[in-house]
């Protein structure tokens, strides 16, 4: 039993370190898309402005990946509490746990596509005020 515990826990911390990129990368988001937004305001000039939405897309499909592995490891996490027995191989390998929609597919998750899309909306607005 002490094994799976252990095993449960290296599981716990793969799912934090996921959780914990996820949350950076919303911030550094946050702030070098606000940042060259800025910037596009003060020139008056577009190029920052797409590159800022060429940014945005770049961190949105890094925050979708961190959001599928950090789903799949959930699963594994399921997984193994729910093995029979106490012993376990300490395996973190989640590949016979399907996909889970994909990276892809989480890209347009409620959380991501909501935060993501709020700020794809501020750059249309900023392209429509320029």
């Amino acid at each position: 039993m002490e094994t799976k515990i252990k095993h449960l826990e290296f599981i716990q911390a793969a799912i934090n370190r996921m959780a914990n990129n996820s949350f950076l990368l919303k911030g550094w988001s946050v702030t070098i898309v606000g940042g060259l937004l800025a910037f596009s305001f003060k020139e008056l000039n577009y190029s920052y402005t797409f590159i800022s939405l060429a940014i945005l897309f770049f961190f949105w499909l890094l925050d979708s990946y961190y959001l599928s592995r950090e789903r799949l490891y959930i699963k594994l996490y399921n997984h193994v509490r729910t093995m029979k027995g106490a012993e376990t191989d300490f395996s973190m390998n989640t590949r016979e746990l399907g996909e889970n929609g994909g990276w892809l597919g989480c890209a347009f998750s409620k959380t991501i596509a909501l935060f993501y899309g709020g700020l794809l909306v501020v750059h249309i607005v900023v392209i429509y005020i320029l």
